[in-house]
């Protein structure tokens, strides 16, 4: 029975080795779409684009308030005398002491309580548009956020897909020299063991230990910028990983299929989307200063309920002057108001002549991005023909190098060549390793610059 239960334990544990471990070290690797998905959700600049959006819309909710009817309310209790007007009131949103009215014969310094209460209610109920204008002004900015908040994840998208690759390419690098460095010092080994039994000269001790030696200056060097472009990409996840480790797909060992040919730029670029955003927010804003300098109609109503301390019939003090506190008296209003600033249509109208400059700049803008980009797609496209041809051109490179170091090799332990040469096929074989890897790496990039010229990077993901 003992042995029955450990032999079952010793089962599992076999199964958790060879099974679980496996499994959960390449669940630690992390693939494109992973990486992508975790720098949209936690890049900071993102966030605060997001927040640019939230921003915008409530300003669309504050301008649309401006349909509403404005409202107006105070209640005050007082003390003042009354030289000019019985019971003197603080007049709305103002300080200033009520002058109307007949003057005493002698001014009297003893004051009495009052009260006053009112409230207003206006509706501009013919604008001309004015507020509609506003709220077009603040709608044009919240879409403008919105075209601001897609281009940064474009671009920042394609930067991190940029970085993904180099990274995979400074991780293949490391390779390449790790295994350089340890052919270099298996051959110096061999030199040295020529060298040791008089069969070589010591001079090819001297250069294969300097070989070897830039064999691991070569290592050293790659590693460092493998660390580095480790954590550019890290960064642009929103979380610094030193440790971060990729899923290498494809790009080690297919080119992408297909020409990925445009005839023009996608309508849905989200660089030109931007660009477009601020012509249409510039000409909403060229619209509502103008709109400004128009008349305005309001319905107007206003009541108010007032209390003295001093009494209507003879200019005396009531008996009890606290009944100043209560209401003795109330008024009401209604009216229609129009309301034109003459003069300040001078200054809408400049206004709106700056505004239309501005419109103008932003067109011209959209045009100067919309050719740059154009070049840009020419440039990528032109450059990821050359990169494919280089890449195909790659392994008829690596193959022909191998054959001259195996040739150098087997000549030089044969006497029949010197070092130089074959530590000169060691050069050859090691750049011929390091161009296959590269140059493949290279279409990729140049496919991903083609997409972002294009401004749909489906063009890339979809040929993953």
């Amino acid at each position: 029975m003992m042995i029955a239960r450990i032999t079952s334990v010793t089962l599992r544990l076999l199964f958790f080795i060879a099974v679980i471990l496996p499994q959960l070290a390449a669940g630690q690797r992390q693939n494109l779409n992973q990486l992508l998905d975790q720098s949209v959700r936690q890049y900071p600049l993102l966030k605060a684009r997001q927040a640019n959006i939230n921003s915008a819309q409530r300003r669309i909710q504050a301008s649309e308030v401006e349909f509403l009817p404005i409202m107006l309310a105070q209640h005050q209790y007082n003390y003042a005398t009354s030289n000019s007007l019985n019971g003197s009131f603080f007049p709305n949103e103002s300080i200033n002491i009520s002058t109307s009215g007949g003057v005493r014969q002698t001014a009297l310094s003893q004051a009495s309580f009052g009260s006053f209460t009112s409230a207003s209610i206006e509706w501009r109920a013919v604008t001309f548009g004015r507020v509609r204008a506003n709220v077009n002004v603040a709608k044009a900015d919240y879409q403008r956020s919105q075209a601001e908040y897609e281009n940064e994840i474009f671009q920042h998208q394609v930067r991190t897909i940029d970085a993904y690759v180099l990274t995979l390419i400074g991780q293949k690098l490391v390779q390449i020299q790790q295994s350089n460095l340890e052919r270099a010092q298996a051959f110096k080994r061999i030199v040295d063991a020529g060298v040791r039994s008089g069969m070589r000269a010591g001079v090819d001790s001297s250069l294969a230990t300097a070989e070897a030696v830039r064999a691991r200056l070569l290592l050293l060097e790659s590693r460092q910028r493998e660390q580095v472009q480790r954590l550019q990409l890290s960064e642009l996840t929103g979380q610094l990983q030193p440790d971060l480790q990729l899923d290498s797909m494809r790009f080690y060992t297919a080119l992408p299929l297909g020409d990925f040919k445009s005839d023009s730029l996608s309508p849905k670029n989200p660089t030109l989307r931007l660009f477009q955003s601020q012509i249409n927010l510039s000409a909403a804003r060229s619209i509502a200063s103008q709109r400004a300098g128009l008349p305005m109609i309001s319905l107007v109503g206003v009541g108010n309920a007032r209390g003295s301390g001093f009494s209507n019939q003879g200019d005396v003090f009531l008996p009890n002057q606290l009944g100043g506190l209560g209401y003795q008296v109330g008024n009401y209003l209604l009216g229609v108001v129009a309301r034109w600033n003459i003069t300040g249509m001078l200054r809408t109208r400049h206004d709106f002549q700056a505004e239309q400059f501005q419109v103008e700049r932003a067109r011209q803008v959209f045009n100067t991005q919309r050719l740059q980009i154009s070049r840009q797609y020419q440039e990528a496209d032109i450059q990821y023909q050359l990169a494919l041809e280089q890449a195909r051109q790659a392994p008829i490179q690596l193959r022909a190098a191998r054959q001259a170091y195996n040739q150098a090799k087997s000549r030089y332990e044969s006497g029949l060549t010197d070092l130089p040469t074959l530590l000169q096929s060691v050069v050859t074989l090691n750049r011929a390793e390091v161009d296959g890897y590269v140059t493949t790496s290279n279409v990729w990039r140049f496919l991903l610059l083609k997409a972002a010229a294009e401004g749909d990077l489906s063009l890339f993901m979809n040929a993953l």
